[in-house]
Protein backbone atom coordinates (compact mmCIF):
# COMPACT_ATOMS: atom_id res chain seq x y z
CA UNK A 1 0.00 0.00 0.00
CA UNK A 2 1.28 3.49 -0.86
CA UNK A 3 1.58 5.21 2.50
CA UNK A 4 1.10 8.99 2.53
CA UNK A 5 4.28 9.75 4.45
CA UNK A 6 4.59 13.39 5.46
CA UNK A 7 2.36 14.89 2.78
CA UNK A 8 3.63 12.68 -0.04
CA UNK A 9 0.12 12.50 -1.47
CA UNK A 10 -0.42 16.27 -1.44
CA UNK A 11 2.86 17.91 -2.17
CA UNK A 12 1.61 21.47 -2.60
CA UNK A 13 0.05 21.57 0.88
CA UNK A 14 1.73 22.47 4.14
CA UNK A 15 -0.04 19.80 6.17
CA UNK A 16 0.42 16.03 5.79
CA UNK A 17 -2.26 13.82 4.35
CA UNK A 18 -3.20 10.83 6.48
CA UNK A 19 -5.30 7.79 5.82
CA UNK A 20 -6.79 8.22 9.28
CA UNK A 21 -9.39 10.65 10.55
CA UNK A 22 -8.08 14.09 11.44
CA UNK A 23 -10.75 15.22 13.88
CA UNK A 24 -9.51 16.63 17.18
CA UNK A 25 -11.46 16.46 20.45
CA UNK A 26 -13.97 19.28 20.67
CA UNK A 27 -13.40 19.95 24.35
CA UNK A 28 -10.34 19.81 26.63
CA UNK A 29 -9.53 16.25 27.58
CA UNK A 30 -7.50 14.88 30.46
CA UNK A 31 -7.32 11.13 30.96
CA UNK A 32 -5.02 8.93 33.00
CA UNK A 33 -4.15 5.25 32.91
CA UNK A 34 -2.11 3.40 35.56
CA UNK A 35 1.35 2.66 34.22
CA UNK A 36 1.34 -0.74 35.91
CA UNK A 37 -1.60 -2.05 33.90
CA UNK A 38 -1.20 -3.83 30.59
CA UNK A 39 -3.17 -3.11 27.45
CA UNK A 40 -6.68 -4.46 26.94
CA UNK A 41 -6.99 -8.23 27.46
CA UNK A 42 -7.03 -10.33 24.34
CA UNK A 43 -4.73 -12.20 21.96
CA UNK A 44 -1.25 -10.79 21.50
CA UNK A 45 -0.52 -9.26 18.12
CA UNK A 46 3.06 -8.84 16.99
CA UNK A 47 3.58 -5.55 15.18
CA UNK A 48 6.74 -6.47 13.32
CA UNK A 49 8.49 -7.84 11.42
CA UNK A 50 5.73 -7.23 8.90
CA UNK A 51 7.00 -9.88 6.52
CA UNK A 52 9.44 -7.81 4.50
CA UNK A 53 10.35 -4.38 5.79
CA UNK A 54 8.43 -1.59 4.12
CA UNK A 55 9.87 1.36 2.27
CA UNK A 56 7.57 4.36 2.62
CA UNK A 57 7.57 7.87 1.21
CA UNK A 58 8.45 8.76 -2.38
CA UNK A 59 10.17 11.26 -4.66
CA UNK A 60 8.04 14.21 -5.69
CA UNK A 61 7.99 17.87 -6.65
CA UNK A 62 7.03 20.47 -4.05
CA UNK A 63 5.96 24.02 -4.77
CA UNK A 64 7.43 26.53 -2.33
CA UNK A 65 4.84 28.43 -0.30
CA UNK A 66 5.21 31.97 1.12
CA UNK A 67 7.36 31.88 4.25
CA UNK A 68 9.07 28.60 3.34
CA UNK A 69 12.77 28.04 3.88
CA UNK A 70 14.83 24.86 3.65
CA UNK A 71 14.78 24.06 7.38
CA UNK A 72 11.00 24.50 7.52
CA UNK A 73 10.32 22.41 4.41
CA UNK A 74 12.70 19.68 5.55
CA UNK A 75 11.07 19.55 8.99
CA UNK A 76 7.69 19.07 7.36
CA UNK A 77 8.69 16.22 5.08
CA UNK A 78 11.38 14.39 7.04
CA UNK A 79 14.45 15.52 5.07
CA UNK A 80 17.46 17.45 6.33
CA UNK A 81 18.01 20.92 4.84
CA UNK A 82 21.50 19.84 3.75
CA UNK A 83 20.02 17.04 1.63
CA UNK A 84 17.32 19.34 0.25
CA UNK A 85 19.94 21.87 -0.77
CA UNK A 86 22.22 19.26 -2.34
CA UNK A 87 19.44 17.53 -4.26
CA UNK A 88 18.24 20.85 -5.68
CA UNK A 89 21.60 22.49 -6.41
CA UNK A 90 21.08 25.17 -3.75
CA UNK A 91 23.16 26.74 -1.03
CA UNK A 92 22.18 25.74 2.51
CA UNK A 93 21.17 29.31 3.44
CA UNK A 94 19.63 30.21 0.08
CA UNK A 95 16.31 32.05 0.10
CA UNK A 96 13.35 30.29 -1.49
CA UNK A 97 10.86 32.05 -3.73
CA UNK A 98 7.09 31.29 -3.66
CA UNK A 99 6.26 29.10 -6.63
CA UNK A 100 9.78 27.70 -6.83
CA UNK A 101 9.86 23.94 -7.39
CA UNK A 102 11.85 21.60 -5.16
CA UNK A 103 12.58 17.95 -5.80
CA UNK A 104 12.07 16.01 -2.57
CA UNK A 105 12.92 12.40 -1.77
CA UNK A 106 11.53 11.32 1.60
CA UNK A 107 11.74 7.55 1.29
CA UNK A 108 12.41 5.77 4.58
CA UNK A 109 12.65 2.18 5.78
CA UNK A 110 10.30 0.98 8.50
CA UNK A 111 12.39 -0.72 11.21
CA UNK A 112 11.69 -4.39 11.92
CA UNK A 113 11.08 -4.78 15.63
CA UNK A 114 8.69 -6.54 17.97
CA UNK A 115 5.88 -4.77 19.80
CA UNK A 116 3.13 -6.75 21.48
CA UNK A 117 -0.35 -5.23 21.33
CA UNK A 118 -3.73 -6.59 22.36
CA UNK A 119 -7.17 -6.65 20.76
CA UNK A 120 -10.58 -7.12 22.33
CA UNK A 121 -12.26 -10.21 20.88
CA UNK A 122 -15.63 -9.37 22.40
CA UNK A 123 -15.93 -5.90 20.89
CA UNK A 124 -13.56 -6.33 17.96
CA UNK A 125 -12.01 -3.00 18.82
CA UNK A 126 -8.89 -1.78 17.13
CA UNK A 127 -5.62 -1.68 19.01
CA UNK A 128 -2.78 0.69 18.35
CA UNK A 129 0.98 0.73 18.82
CA UNK A 130 3.71 3.34 18.42
CA UNK A 131 7.31 2.97 17.29
CA UNK A 132 9.95 5.71 17.37
CA UNK A 133 13.39 5.30 15.83
CA UNK A 134 15.62 8.00 17.28
CA UNK A 135 18.24 8.39 14.51
CA UNK A 136 15.46 8.48 11.88
CA UNK A 137 13.46 11.08 13.83
CA UNK A 138 10.29 9.27 12.78
CA UNK A 139 7.26 8.06 14.71
CA UNK A 140 5.32 5.13 13.23
CA UNK A 141 1.66 4.55 14.08
CA UNK A 142 0.34 0.99 13.72
CA UNK A 143 -3.15 -0.38 14.14
CA UNK A 144 -4.55 -3.91 14.28
CA UNK A 145 -7.96 -5.42 14.92
CA UNK A 146 -9.32 -8.86 15.73
CA UNK A 147 -11.23 -8.93 12.46
CA UNK A 148 -8.06 -8.50 10.39
CA UNK A 149 -6.73 -11.64 8.77
CA UNK A 150 -4.16 -13.32 11.01
CA UNK A 151 -4.21 -10.21 13.23
CA UNK A 152 -1.88 -8.53 10.76
CA UNK A 153 -1.20 -5.00 11.97
CA UNK A 154 -1.15 -2.13 9.52
CA UNK A 155 1.15 0.83 9.35
CA UNK A 156 -1.25 3.77 9.27
CA UNK A 157 1.08 6.75 9.20
CA UNK A 158 4.59 7.99 9.84
CA UNK A 159 5.43 11.42 11.23
CA UNK A 160 8.66 13.42 11.53
CA UNK A 161 9.49 14.21 15.15
CA UNK A 162 11.82 16.46 17.09
CA UNK A 163 13.91 14.75 19.78
CA UNK A 164 16.31 15.42 22.63
CA UNK A 165 19.56 17.22 21.96
CA UNK A 166 22.74 15.16 22.40
CA UNK A 167 23.32 16.68 25.84
CA UNK A 168 19.73 15.75 26.83
CA UNK A 169 18.97 12.61 24.78
CA UNK A 170 15.59 10.96 24.40
CA UNK A 171 15.75 7.58 26.18
CA UNK A 172 15.19 4.21 24.56
CA UNK A 173 12.82 1.56 25.88
CA UNK A 174 9.30 0.22 25.94
CA UNK A 175 6.44 2.38 27.16
CA UNK A 176 2.70 2.70 27.59
CA UNK A 177 0.54 5.77 27.05
CA UNK A 178 -0.59 6.55 30.61
CA UNK A 179 -2.31 9.92 30.25
CA UNK A 180 -3.77 12.21 27.60
CA UNK A 181 -4.49 15.89 27.76
CA UNK A 182 -5.17 18.79 25.45
CA UNK A 183 -4.64 22.40 26.51
CA UNK A 184 -2.11 21.18 29.04
CA UNK A 185 -0.23 23.50 31.36
CA UNK A 186 3.51 22.90 31.16
CA UNK A 187 4.99 22.48 34.60
CA UNK A 188 8.62 23.40 34.04
CA UNK A 189 10.98 20.75 35.47
CA UNK A 190 13.57 21.91 38.00
CA UNK A 191 16.36 20.93 35.62
CA UNK A 192 15.01 23.20 32.87
CA UNK A 193 14.49 26.00 35.39
CA UNK A 194 18.17 25.67 36.28
CA UNK A 195 19.06 25.89 32.58
CA UNK A 196 16.95 29.05 32.22
CA UNK A 197 18.71 30.57 35.21
CA UNK A 198 22.14 29.68 33.83
CA UNK A 199 21.31 31.34 30.49
CA UNK A 200 20.07 34.49 32.19
CA UNK A 201 16.49 33.90 31.08
CA UNK A 202 13.34 34.57 33.06
CA UNK A 203 12.80 31.46 35.17
CA UNK A 204 9.29 30.08 34.73
CA UNK A 205 7.71 27.43 36.93
CA UNK A 206 4.74 26.84 34.64
CA UNK A 207 3.37 27.93 31.27
CA UNK A 208 -0.42 27.94 30.73
CA UNK A 209 -2.05 26.73 27.50
CA UNK A 210 -1.55 29.13 24.63
CA UNK A 211 0.89 30.16 21.91
CA UNK A 212 3.82 30.39 24.34
CA UNK A 213 3.40 26.84 25.59
CA UNK A 214 6.18 24.63 24.10
CA UNK A 215 3.90 21.57 24.40
CA UNK A 216 1.52 22.95 21.81
CA UNK A 217 -2.05 22.05 22.67
CA UNK A 218 -1.90 18.27 22.96
CA UNK A 219 -0.01 15.81 25.18
CA UNK A 220 0.37 12.02 25.30
CA UNK A 221 2.10 11.12 28.56
CA UNK A 222 4.29 8.01 28.57
CA UNK A 223 5.18 5.55 31.32
CA UNK A 224 8.85 6.52 30.88
CA UNK A 225 9.30 9.16 33.60
CA UNK A 226 8.96 12.81 32.48
CA UNK A 227 8.56 11.81 28.82
CA UNK A 228 5.71 12.64 26.48
CA UNK A 229 4.65 13.01 22.88
CA UNK A 230 3.30 16.49 22.18
CA UNK A 231 2.91 19.35 19.76
CA UNK A 232 5.20 22.34 19.59
CA UNK A 233 5.10 26.11 19.19
CA UNK A 234 8.32 25.90 17.16
CA UNK A 235 7.48 23.78 14.06
CA UNK A 236 10.92 24.19 12.40
CA UNK A 237 12.45 22.35 15.39
CA UNK A 238 10.75 19.14 14.25
CA UNK A 239 13.13 16.63 12.61
CA UNK A 240 15.96 18.06 14.70
CA UNK A 241 17.57 17.14 18.01
CA UNK A 242 16.71 20.23 20.07
CA UNK A 243 14.30 19.22 22.84
CA UNK A 244 14.89 18.30 26.47
CA UNK A 245 14.09 14.68 25.70
CA UNK A 246 10.40 14.82 24.80
CA UNK A 247 9.04 13.92 21.37
CA UNK A 248 7.70 16.85 19.34
CA UNK A 249 5.26 16.64 16.43
CA UNK A 250 3.81 19.28 14.15
CA UNK A 251 0.54 20.56 15.58
CA UNK A 252 -1.64 19.07 12.85
CA UNK A 253 0.18 15.73 13.19
CA UNK A 254 -0.42 15.44 16.93
CA UNK A 255 -4.04 16.52 16.45
CA UNK A 256 -4.48 13.70 13.93
CA UNK A 257 -2.73 11.14 16.14
CA UNK A 258 -4.23 12.10 19.50
CA UNK A 259 -7.80 10.73 19.08
CA UNK A 260 -6.52 7.47 17.59
CA UNK A 261 -4.22 6.54 20.50
CA UNK A 262 -6.19 5.11 23.44
CA UNK A 263 -4.86 4.95 26.97
CA UNK A 264 -2.76 1.84 27.45
CA UNK A 265 -1.35 1.97 23.91
CA UNK A 266 2.08 0.27 23.96
CA UNK A 267 5.12 1.54 22.16
CA UNK A 268 8.83 1.27 21.84
CA UNK A 269 11.68 3.71 21.32
CA UNK A 270 14.66 2.23 19.49
CA UNK A 271 18.05 3.38 18.21
CA UNK A 272 18.77 2.07 14.70
CA UNK A 273 20.91 4.37 12.53
CA UNK A 274 21.48 1.66 9.91
CA UNK A 275 18.51 0.15 8.06
CA UNK A 276 18.19 -2.15 5.06
CA UNK A 277 15.18 -3.50 3.23
CA UNK A 278 14.10 -5.24 0.05
CA UNK A 279 11.13 -3.76 -1.76
CA UNK A 280 9.76 -4.57 -5.22
CA UNK A 281 12.93 -6.42 -6.13
CA UNK A 282 15.23 -3.57 -5.07
CA UNK A 283 17.56 -3.32 -2.11
CA UNK A 284 17.45 -0.07 -0.15
CA UNK A 285 19.91 1.25 2.40
CA UNK A 286 19.26 4.09 4.84
CA UNK A 287 22.04 5.49 7.02
CA UNK A 288 21.82 8.19 9.70
CA UNK A 289 24.52 9.88 11.77
CA UNK A 290 25.12 8.22 15.15
CA UNK A 291 23.85 11.34 16.93
CA UNK A 292 23.88 9.86 20.46
CA UNK A 293 26.95 7.67 19.87
CA UNK A 294 25.01 4.53 20.70
CA UNK A 295 25.10 2.68 17.38
CA UNK A 296 27.44 1.39 14.72
CA UNK A 297 27.48 2.82 11.21
CA UNK A 298 30.67 1.10 10.07
CA UNK A 299 31.19 -0.99 6.96
CA UNK A 300 31.50 -4.04 9.21
CA UNK A 301 28.04 -3.33 10.65
CA UNK A 302 26.62 -2.89 7.15
CA UNK A 303 28.13 -6.17 5.95
CA UNK A 304 26.73 -7.95 9.00
CA UNK A 305 23.25 -6.52 8.37
CA UNK A 306 23.38 -7.61 4.73
CA UNK A 307 24.34 -11.13 5.78
CA UNK A 308 21.50 -11.30 8.28
CA UNK A 309 19.01 -10.37 5.58
CA UNK A 310 20.63 -12.63 2.95
CA UNK A 311 21.22 -9.67 0.64
CA UNK A 312 25.02 -9.64 0.38
CA UNK A 313 25.14 -10.82 -3.23
CA UNK A 314 22.43 -8.42 -4.34
CA UNK A 315 24.14 -5.22 -3.20
CA UNK A 316 26.28 -2.89 -5.27
CA UNK A 317 28.92 -2.34 -2.62
CA UNK A 318 30.38 0.74 -4.28
CA UNK A 319 27.01 2.47 -4.08
CA UNK A 320 26.48 1.14 -0.56
CA UNK A 321 29.82 2.58 0.56
CA UNK A 322 28.78 5.97 -0.82
CA UNK A 323 25.46 5.87 1.06
CA UNK A 324 27.31 4.86 4.22
CA UNK A 325 29.69 7.80 3.80
CA UNK A 326 26.95 10.37 3.16
CA UNK A 327 24.66 9.33 6.05
CA UNK A 328 21.90 11.50 4.57
CA UNK A 329 18.99 9.63 6.16
CA UNK A 330 17.16 8.71 2.94
CA UNK A 331 16.48 5.17 1.71
CA UNK A 332 18.78 4.83 -1.31
CA UNK A 333 18.70 2.11 -3.97
CA UNK A 334 21.88 0.02 -3.74
CA UNK A 335 20.74 -2.88 -5.89
CA UNK A 336 23.46 -4.64 -7.83
CA UNK A 337 22.75 -4.58 -11.56
CA UNK A 338 23.50 -7.99 -12.97
CA UNK A 339 24.43 -8.52 -16.64
CA UNK A 340 21.68 -10.03 -18.74
CA UNK A 341 22.53 -13.60 -19.74
CA UNK A 342 20.56 -14.96 -22.70
CA UNK A 343 20.06 -18.75 -22.55
CA UNK A 344 21.78 -20.62 -25.37
CA UNK A 345 18.58 -22.23 -26.63
CA UNK A 346 17.04 -18.81 -27.43
CA UNK A 347 20.19 -16.94 -28.42
CA UNK A 348 20.29 -16.03 -32.14
CA UNK A 349 22.54 -18.23 -34.26
CA UNK A 350 25.74 -16.55 -35.42
CA UNK A 351 25.65 -15.20 -38.96
CA UNK A 352 27.40 -17.47 -41.48
CA UNK A 353 30.84 -16.35 -42.58
CA UNK A 354 31.02 -14.93 -46.15
CA UNK A 355 32.15 -17.42 -48.78
CA UNK A 356 35.82 -17.15 -49.67
CA UNK A 357 36.75 -16.27 -53.25
CA UNK A 358 38.29 -19.24 -55.22
CA UNK A 359 42.01 -19.33 -55.61
CA UNK A 360 43.46 -18.34 -59.04
CA UNK A 361 42.16 -16.11 -61.80
CA UNK A 362 38.39 -15.51 -61.87
CA UNK A 363 36.53 -16.94 -64.81
CA UNK A 364 35.59 -14.49 -67.56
Amino acid sequence: MQLPLMAAAQVTAQAPVLAAEQAAPAAPVTQSFPATLSASPGPAVSIAPLGQAQVIGRTFEYEVQPGDYLIKVGARFGVTPVVLARDNGLQAAEYLQPGQKLQIDNRHIVPQVQIQIQTQIQTQTQAAALLINLPQRLLYFFRASEIQAQHQPQLIAAYPVGLGKPSWPTPEGEFTVVNKSDHKTWVVPKSIQAEMRKKGQVVKTSVPPGPDNPLGNTWLGLSIPALGIHGTNAPPSVYHFQSHGCIRLHLDDILALFPQVPLGTPGRIIYSPLLMAESAGQVFLEVHPDIYRRGDVSMAALESLAQQQLLTERIDWTRAADVLKRQDGIARDVTRVRPVVVPAHIAPAPAPAPASAPMGRPEP
